[in-house]
């Protein structure tokens, strides 16, 4: 299975904080990110995204359909969003896109067994598969930031 992290864009400050919406760097971002997606994802691809506008608007760009998940909202739980992703059983890809610092923890429970989460920059996009050679093991497959495309 293959669980896609994708970190919500550039975002404008404010409160109340589920009602941010991405800044025009964001939406630059979001659709250079969905572009490479796009090219890459496929088309049995479960999306699920936190319903955070700024998370809704930066899954918006990739122009496919999406489940909101409530348990994907800022400062939700590693096991949370594993859980909503069925990792690592699921046979489908997931891409989740969500919120920092939750997604460099799942990052880093999966790639180091660590609960010291990593640092996601806006919009960027980490690629994880569940490899089952030898055992089970989690190995990182991209990381795209948006300057990057």
């Amino acid at each position: 299975m293959d669980l896609i992290l994708w970190r919500h864009c550039d975002a404008e400050s404010g409160e109340p904080d589920s009602g941010r919406r991405l800044t025009a760097k964001g939406i630059q971002q979001a659709q250079r990110v969905a572009l490479w997606l796009e090219q890459r994802l496929p088309d049995r691809c479960r999306i699920l995204v936190s319903p955070a506008e700024r998370a809704q608007q930066t899954a918006q760009a990739l122009g496919r359909k999406f489940k909101t998940r409530d348990e994907l909202a800022p400062g939700t739980s590693v096991e949370a969003v594993l859980a909503a992703a069925h990792w690592p059983d699921a046979i489908d890809p997931v891409l989740v896109v969500g919120h920092q610092p939750t997604l460099g923890e799942i990052a880093a429970f999966l790639l180091a067994d660590s609960d010291i989460g990593w640092v996601f920059r806006k919009g960027a996009d980490w690629w994880l598969s569940n490899r089952t050679r030898d055992g089970t093991s989690t190995v990182l497959k991209a990381v795209i930031a948006p300057d990057l495309l």
